[in-house]
């Protein structure tokens, strides 16, 4: 298995949960701490922290802790990243994909 491979899995589950867009449309605005994110977001810290670790985990979005508090920002590069993840899966492989299924 590729390192790609393995990136592709990690950056869709940070996308399947409309939890996971609602903060990365949230965070699109700029850096926001995590006591903004659970009083706007409205859901508890818990959920708050494993929606943020698969998020961090994916490289969508970075953490940088001050004092007590985290604070998120999304990351450029994981989303510029994932952009071109999401493009090479569409990328057709023109020579296989013209033969019949037979002749592979």
């Amino acid at each position: 298995m590729t390192l790609e491979e393995k990136t592709v899995p990690v950056v869709f589950k940070a996308l399947c949960d409309e939890n996971r867009v609602r903060i990365l449309q949230y965070l699109r605005s700029g850096e926001k701490c995590a006591c903004m994110l659970l009083e706007d977001l409205d859901i508890a810290q818990s959920t708050l922290s494993h929606h943020m670790r698969v998020l961090c985990d994916s490289g969508l979005v970075r953490g940088r802790k001050e004092g007590k508090w985290m604070h998120y920002s999304i990351s450029q590069e994981g989303v510029q990243r994932a952009m071109v993840l999401l493009a090479a899966l569409g990328d057709v492989e023109t020579e296989e994909a013209g033969k019949p299924c037979c002749e592979r």
